[in-house]
């Protein structure tokens, strides 16, 4: 992965940032995935286009995919939406969507520290996927770039992933092979 070191330019709020998206998997047709999203409803504008970008993306790369999207007021809200999907709907995988543009206090870094933690905890304690794409960006402008754009999108780059993980977690369950032996992984 090609990474741009933002902490070298003259701007140095950012330190490293994915300067790519994954490339798009084959067309999987491995019958009937279920993918939830849950994104947050602030900052409307780029989650709006993360939601829709992943959405179409997913369409783009699955046969007959079940999409559940869920909105939450903000960003705090969505690990214990996807920890009460993943107990009652078991979906194959969830992608978390939103966005935190930084201001003048910390709240914002504690509300993404948060997030992120809890994602992780909630994914190992259920064995599901989620996909973390609740961005913390410095402003407007890099929301954009993440969001909106078409370089860096962010929605496609979460529908990818999703797919992807997906693909490698029906192998683990249907092999009793080692994954280093499996051909597709060579």
């Amino acid at each position: 992965m090609t990474f741009i070191d933002k902490a070298s330019s003259s701007d140095h709020k950012s330190d490293l940032m994915s300067a790519i998206i994954p490339q798009r998997p084959r067309v999987l047709n491995t019958g009937k995935i279920r993918i939830s999203i849950v994104a947050a409803q602030f900052n409307a504008e780029f989650t709006d286009a993360l939601v829709e970008n992943a959405v179409e993306e997913i369409g783009n790369i699955t046969e007959n995919p079940k999409v559940d999207l869920v909105r939450v007021p903000g960003a705090f809200e969505i690990p214990v939406v996807i920890k009460t999907l993943i107990q009652e709907e078991a979906p194959d995988c969830v992608i978390a969507l939103g966005c935190i543009i930084r201001g003048g206090t910390g709240h914002a870094d504690l509300i993404a520290t948060s997030v992120t933690n809890t994602l992780q905890q909630l994914a190992l304690e259920f064995s599901t996927p989620i996909i973390h794409e609740v961005l913390l960006v410095e402003d407007e402008k890099q929301a954009y770039t993440r969001c909106i754009g078409e370089k860096l999108n962010r929605g496609r780059e979460a529908a990818r992933s999703a797919v992807n993980v997906i693909e490698v977690m029906n192998e683990i369950k249907k092999t009793t092979q080692s994954l280093r032996l499996h051909p597709s992984n060579a």
